[in-house]
């Protein structure tokens, strides 16, 4: 039979047609756009990401304007020697701590001096324990920039970066450990750079914390030895040579550290090229 009363007719077993399925809900509901600016909100320079930069520029700026420089100068150790090497062998662990937090806030800082710092620990503790306060602080310090580089300026920066920065990126992300250690271990560019340019690249947390530790190994002990024996060049009325690290005895040992650690990039290169031939 047809439709009663506008109803479709039941079938011949009885039953009704089964209602007309619903149409399907739009795929995209009007709250889907916010993937998309939830990625622009990230591109942004905020203030709250920037906070700890400009914290650490700030410390910078008040190292000079307090004059807090002129403590890191040879006459201020050959005045106040005696009383400093007093103080350590009274108090040996709050010395060695307060050196640390010390070393570690200097660099995180970027302030100017570390060869200089370096020099003073290895008069105060010797060689040695010198280097572990040093590296261990350095590396504590470099950290802390780093972090706040890669929150400020290293996400923003990245996102806006073009085909050949990407690349670069890509490339050093790929060697970051084998490139780390070759920048620790020449001193070829600024340390603070270094501690730098590493977060606008996206390296690893943990590849540059090992990058750095391992790789201030060497010029930390050169500048601590130097410190060992300051004693006999401040009675000499001498100065030490801070450049002590680019003489040919140094910088040849070094250099050939850097070879060993760019060996796993010729290798991967050799590699490739290999099989770029063979396909």
């Amino acid at each position: 039979m047809g439709k009663q009363n506008g109803t479709p007719a039941a079938d011949g077993a009885g039953r009704a047609p089964a209602a007309p399925k619903a149409a399907p809900k739009a795929a995209h509901s009007p709250a889907a756009p916010a993937p998309r600016a939830h990625r622009e909100k990230s591109k942004r320079f905020s203030v709250g990401r920037l906070a700890p930069l400009v914290i650490l520029l700030a410390g910078l700026v008040a190292f000079f304007a307090f004059g807090l420089h002129d403590y890191l100068e040879f006459d201020m150790l050959r005045q106040h020697r005696a009383d400093l090497v007093a103080w350590v062998a009274r108090n040996g662990a709050l010395a060695a701590l307060g050196f640390v937090v010390g070393y570690a806030a200097m660099v995180a800082f970027s302030l100017p001096g570390g060869a200089v710092a370096t020099i003073f620990g290895g008069f105060l503790f010797g060689a040695l324990f010198c280097s572990a306060l040093v590296i261990v602080g350095a590396t504590a310090g470099a950290t802390a920039l780093f972090l706040a580089a890669r929150a400020g300026l290293g996400e923003p920066l990245r996102q806006r970066a073009g085909p050949g920065l990407k690349r670069m990126e890509a490339g050093f992300r790929e060697n970051a450990l084998s490139y780390l250690l070759v920048l620790r271990l020449v001193p070829l560019f600024p340390f603070w750079l270094v501690n730098l340019v590493p977060a606008f690249l996206g390296v690893p947390l943990r590849t540059y914390v090992l990058g750095t530790f391992i790789g201030i190994i060497p010029g930390t002990f050169v500048y601590a030895s130097v410190g060992d024996g300051l004693g006999a060049i401040i009675e000499r009325g001498g100065t030490p040579d801070l450049g002590i690290v680019f003489e040919a005895r140094i910088l040849i040992p070094l250099l050939g550290l850097a070879v060993l650690a760019l060996i796993p990039v010729a290798y991967k290169w050799i590699r490739a090229r290999g099989a770029g031939r063979s396909g």
